[in-house]
């Protein structure tokens, strides 16, 4: 079973960057459909980004796409997440995931979160 750790984020600036990492141990993610997550308080979990496993094709929420990039670095078994031109309504929880299952559709195996707070 893969375990995931992350990394990064903090306290911000509005218009700031950060970068998350995500690394992976157990399993290679080299295989796995990877995504970020977040949840801000008071509500519930929403998608942030997606890459497959050839890291070839990228699924964007609207609210991010063009301020944030998703890759991995499968050599290093590591999931990142560069987040550039913050926003206030940036600020939540991020995670992490991993679809691991065969057919890859359902994120199953989720990091430990990390803050990532934006003032502005």
């Amino acid at each position: 079973q893969v375990q995931l750790v992350q990394s990064g984020g903090g306290l911000v600036q509005a218009g700031g960057s950060l970068r998350l990492s995500c690394a992976a141990s157990g399993r290679t993610i080299s295989s796995y459909t990877m995504g970020w997550f977040r949840q801000a308080p008071g509500k519930e979990r929403e998608f942030v980004v997606g890459i497959s496993w050839s890291g070839t094709i990228t699924n964007y929420a609207p609210s991010v796409k063009g301020r944030f990039t998703i890759s991995r670095d499968d050599a290093k078994n590591t999931l990142y997440l560069q987040m550039n031109t913050l926003k206030p309504e940036d600020t939540a929880v991020y995670y992490c995931a991993a679809a691991t299952g065969v057919l890859g559709t359902k994120y199953d195996c989720w990091g430990q979160g990390t803050q990532v707070t934006v003032s502005s």
